[in-house]
């Protein structure tokens, strides 16, 4: 007896049923067969019952005792244990269908991230296969996902849409080819990335992912997903290998700039066994240490202290005098507006003409 492969029975009918026929037609009793096969009676009413399964042992024994072949045996506990893991995996998507929020759940598919389905159940099976876990429930405890149920909270962000935004940069980082962090490297090529903040997205884009690949450093640009509320975050892949995650969710140039520089110094900085999740640490000492030290990188990096310094205390903060300053220290000049308004230099509706707004266009 063989089942076609490709038709699925939801009944859980198990062999021992198909044995129990089997005997009574042999005019065979159960300690008969328990006897003939050197076993317990009690192990063949298990059997029977579906308690014990039907080891290729025991199919070989049954084989000689009834004159059914061992296969036919094995083939009937196969389909009867795999009818029963479906039944218990329907059991466990219903489950986990209360886990699923369908508004980021539309956002993942519309970004083809994920199928676009209408059952809750297999909107969980989509997910199973998005994050590579075998249940949603696993995802907390998933190291390259952790952070973003340790660090988020659900009234300021989705844990499970910081963890979707990880896994999808972390499949699009495993694509991108890189060489081997170099970080004396990625210290020296810091000037021409920051001469890129004069030129547009389309122009910038790719050239900073090239500047980065060649320095062990995979950029990732990606939309924003509802409620995660990360400009970006840093994780390695490999020890050789860094993935800078940015998002696109803001349209303000210089808090991008500010953001994938900050994420630089985490890389140049700070331990390779951590994920960091720009904005995302609570008040826990250490992680605020190590943010404190990355805004000062970043900040330092985009406009070195002693000029910017002098620049500041002169207090004049005009339109041209901003465009003088940053054409000599070569970087665009929203930066520096955006660095005045921080700091309370400047109010935030002042000379805010000169900061930039991207147009982000989606590949």
């Amino acid at each position: 007896m063989r089942t076609n492969p490709g038709l699925h029975s939801d009944l859980a009918i198990p062999p021992g049923e198909y044995l129990a026929e089997v005997i009574d037609e042999l005019g065979m009793s159960q300690v008969d067969v328990a006897r003939r096969m050197g076993r317990p009676a009690q192990a063949i009413n298990e059997i029977i019952k579906g308690h014990k399964a039907i080891t290729p042992d025991t199919a070989l024994q049954l084989e000689q005792v009834t004159g059914v072949p061992a296969y036919l045996w094995t083939g009937l506990e196969e389909e009867y244990r795999l009818v029963l893991a479906r039944q218990q995996e329907q059991t466990q998507l219903a489950q986990e269908a209360a886990l699923v929020d369908p508004a980021l759940y539309r956002a993942m598919a519309k970004l083809g991230w994920v199928k676009h389905v209408r059952d809750k159940l297999e909107k969980v099976r989509e997910l199973w296969k998005f994050f590579g876990v075998a249940s949603l429930h696993n995802l907390p405890e998933v190291t390259a996902y952790s952070p973003a149920f340790r660090l988020s909270t659900a009234a300021v962000a989705s844990p499970y849409a910081l963890a979707a935004w990880l896994r999808q940069g972390e499949l699009a980082a495993r694509e991108l080819e890189v060489l081997p962090y170099d970080a004396e490297h990625l210290k020296s090529m810091l000037p021409d990335l920051r001469s890129l903040t004069l030129e547009p997205p389309v122009a910038f884009i790719p050239r900073a992912k090239t500047l980065l690949a060649r320095c062990g450093v995979a950029l990732i640009l990606l939309p924003h997903l509802p409620k995660t509320y990360a400009n970006g975050a840093t994780f390695w892949l490999t020890p050789s290998k860094a993935v800078v995650q940015m998002s696109i969710r803001g349209s303000w140039a210089d808090i991008f700039w500010f953001s994938l520089f900050h994420e630089l110094a985490h890389v140049l900085l700070h331990s390779k066994r951590h994920i960091f999740i720009e904005g995302k640490g609570g008040e826990d000492p250490e992680w605020r240490k190590q943010e404190d030290e990355a805004n000062t990188f970043a900040a330092d990096v985009l406009l070195p202290p002693g000029p910017y310094r002098a620049f500041a205390a002169q207090g004049v903060f005009t339109a041209g005098a901003i465009r003088q300053f940053a054409a000599q220290r070569g970087i665009a000049p929203g930066i520096v507006v955006g660095r005045l308004q921080h700091e309370g230099f400047l109010d935030r509706d002042h000379v805010n003409g000169l900061r930039e707004r991207y147009q982000w266009v989606e590949a």
